[in-house]
């Protein structure tokens, strides 16, 4: 199991990669960004309430004096990161919102150094500068072949990042208070959820459902699964085998790569040269500043 364990995050970045499909889609079918959340969550969080019924009811156990943790993670975070992540994903091409959104390392930086005094250093900084011109790249905007990109598309892309940060940096609270990443991952998706029913669209809903009740119905469950439940769970499964650092590494590298090809398969995002070179060049920033750091480093 362990030689095959460093394609489990590499499965969990293309299941994250692949998030763009299913936005376009209900997009397509007149679904707005809160009702897509909407059925996304609520449904993540009956499948991860089943799940920990079934493998440890004791998961579900919180503190009170906690739930400010979960709340934020959901409400604040995890609500504003796939909301920019959408809206992203619908105006830009799906790899360059992926690649926006994983910058979050660096924001991660950033906020850290902030709330757990982490030193920023020179590699960091060198890492960061690599990543943004990587990104630049990939924008597009050296180029006049009509690729898309916006102004808009690119600020809640980089927010979208910026929230995946934040959402790092709470779930981090909640692990050194000893909760599961399958708690954290649940209450954060059921806050959210119930934060969203006002806003969503049910009449829509219960349309596109009915339109081809086997096939729409599926495809919302699949939408679930590969966006909120089983790349987490792939990914946490991974750290039993494979250190932290290079599962990070590995995911950080897959997403991108990953949305890249879903948007040749599926809406023919043709990526120019400059637009490959580009998400190399992120991704080596990305790996570089998401490796494990040398003790006594004084770079």
């Amino acid at each position: 199991m362990k030689k095959f364990a460093i394609l489990l995050p590499l499965i969990a970045g293309i299941l994250w990669g692949s998030v763009g499909v299913f936005v376009r889609k209900l997009t397509a079918a007149g679904m707005s960004n809160y009702t897509i959340l909407s059925t996304r969550v609520l449904g993540a969080a009956i499948l991860l309430l089943i799940g920990i019924l079934v493998y440890n009811k004791s998961l579900l156990k919180i503190k009170i004096k906690d739930v400010w943790i979960f709340i934020g993670c959901g409400v604040i975070a995890m609500l504003g990161l796939n909301y920019c992540y959408n809206e992203a994903i619908n105006s830009l091409t799906i790899s360059l919102a992926a690649v926006l959104r994983s910058l979050s390392p660096v924001f991660v930086m950033f906020i850290a150094a902030i709330v757990f005094k982490e030193k920023i250093t020179k590699k960091k900084i060198v890492c960061t500068i690599i990543a943004f011109l990587g990104c630049f790249l990939v924008s597009g905007i050296l180029e006049s072949n009509g690729l898309r990109w916006s102004g808009f598309g690119i600020l809640v892309g980089i927010l979208a990042a910026v929230f995946y940060a934040l959402y790092s940096i709470l779930s981090k609270l909640a692990m050194e208070r000893n909760y599961s990443v399958f708690t954290t991952i649940f209450y954060s998706v059921l806050f959210m959820g119930i934060v969203l029913i006002p806003f969503t669209d049910w009449h829509t809903v219960a349309y596109f459902a009915a339109a081809e009740p086997s096939k729409n119905v599926a495809f919302m469950i699949l939408h679930s699964l590969c966006s909120s439940v089983l790349p987490y769970v792939v990914y946490t499964f991974s750290l039993n085998f494979v250190d932290a650092g290079s599962t990070s590494i590995v995911a950080a590298a897959g997403e991108p790569s990953a949305a890249m090809l879903f948007g040749i398969v599926f809406f023919t995002e043709i990526p120019s040269i400059l637009g490959v070179i580009g998400l190399v060049i992120t991704i080596i920033g990305i790996t570089l500043l998401s490796a494990p750091q040398r003790e006594n480093n004084n770079i």
